[in-house]
């Protein structure tokens, strides 16, 4: 018996009202050459029963005997696939377009290399699109990116890669990693930048997968449930990602990785606005601890602190707290010696009104600079990462 090209994984817990819609947008699609297995983790609803009533020999019902969470899962369920490519699909979200299978296959067959790939999601509330998922469009046609200009331009700052929307190599999985059990709130984003590494990524424009909210999606517990836990794991994806290029000799990654340990620590210790409720926010010593445990060398720590610090008085600067902002700055100072652009906004914060006034000035300038003329709008999409400009065989989005 042949094995099947791709195997779909349709996790499900609690989810038996909204399987038969995942299920039936698979059975829909132009090509054929699929499984899908649904991994019923122990669900105490009617998963079992709307299992049973797919009447396509290709649908398989695997039940765990005991829960054994969502990772593990996952995990369960590629081992057990039979196919080249697997795509990771949960049960309450759905394909939007009937030839996303087709047009990622012709894809990921056409360029050995690839990895992933993957597209932006729609955003589906009581049954109604809401619109794309900003983060997740990065450009206006279909493309192959290098792995690590994605890594660099994208994954080291934070994830833009949505779950139900990508199909990898089953290979990625098996010879580079499965779902780290230990990393429950950013396994993903893990496993998207460590597959980057070693291979390029594709990538199309159309929004092709529809990503349902409601009050029983996993996330919402986990941000309801283990906030401190979430900025543990956040943290945790671009250190390990930067111990990983330091031990595979990775030198050209390794400043870019560092920016993405920097970076998630801003995200962690800026404090929400006041009229906002916002994520939590860690305080000055949790900061301490967590950079200290670390146990990176004494000026590696010092230069992560300053910078750290050096970009939330910016943060202040544009709420118009000043004082903060001058608090951060002699902070940022008192740990490490700072680029000159650091200093020369701390020079004109003293400034005052003045100095205010000179920082916008060279603010506007540099957004001039960046702006792009009419007539040159398609570079805009069409960054030096792109190996293709257009992927052959395809006739962009549509």
């Amino acid at each position: 018996m042949l094995k099947p090209r791709v195997s779909f994984i349709i996790p499900c817990y609690k989810l038996a009202h909204l399987l038969s819609e995942c299920v039936g947008s698979i059975l829909s699609q132009t090509h054929q050459d699929f499984e899908v297995l649904i991994m019923d983790d122990c669900s105490p609803d009617n998963t079992p029963e709307v299992a049973r009533s797919f009447q396509d020999p290709r649908v398989k019902h695997i039940r765990n005997e005991q829960n054994l969470g969502h990772l593990a899962n996952y995990n369960k369920g590629i081992s057990l696939a039979q196919g080249e490519y697997i795509w990771l699909i949960s049960a309450d979200d759905s394909l939007r377009s009937t030839q996303v299978l087709q047009r990622f296959v012709r894809m990921i067959d056409h360029a050995p290399n690839i990895g992933y790939v993957f597209c932006p999601t729609m955003k589906v509330v009581n049954g109604q699109e809401l619109g794309v998922m900003p983060y997740s469009q990065i450009a206006a046609h279909d493309m192959i990116i290098s792995g690590h200009r994605f890594l660099t331009d994208h994954l080291v700052i934070a994830n833009i890669v949505p779950a139900p929307a990508v199909m990898a190599r089953k290979k990625c999985y098996e010879e580079v990693s499965y779902f780290p059990l230990d990393l429950p709130y950013a396994g993903d984003w893990y496993l998207w930048a460590i597959f980057a590494l070693y291979f390029d990524v594709g990538f199309f424009a159309e929004p092709m997968v529809n990503r349902r909210f409601h009050k029983a999606n996993m996330s919402v517990g986990f941000y309801n449930e283990a906030a401190t836990a979430m900025l543990a794991d956040n943290l945790a994806v671009p250190v390990r990602l930067y111990e990983r290029v330091k031990k595979e000799g990775f030198r050209d990654l390794a400043d870019s990785c560092r920016r993405g340990i920097i970076a998630e620590f801003l995200r962690q210790v800026t404090p929400p606005k006041a009229d906002d409720a916002g994520p939590i926010s860690l305080t000055a010593e949790e900061f301490d601890k967590s950079l200290r445990g670390l146990s990176y060398a004494q000026k590696e720590e010092a230069d992560i602190r300053a910078r750290v610090y050096a970009g939330l008085a910016d943060v202040y600067y544009d709420r118009g707290d000043f004082s903060q902002a001058h608090a951060c700055y002699r902070h940022a100072f008192q740990h490490d010696s700072q680029p000159l652009n650091v200093r020369a906004k701390y020079i004109l914060l003293q400034m005052g009104s003045i100095g205010s006034i000179v920082r916008e000035s060279i603010s506007r300038l540099k957004r001039q600079a960046k702006r792009i003329p009419a007539g040159k709008l398609a570079a805009r999409c069409t960054p030096p990462q792109v190996k293709k400009h257009r992927f052959e065989g395809e006739s962009g989005t549509r």
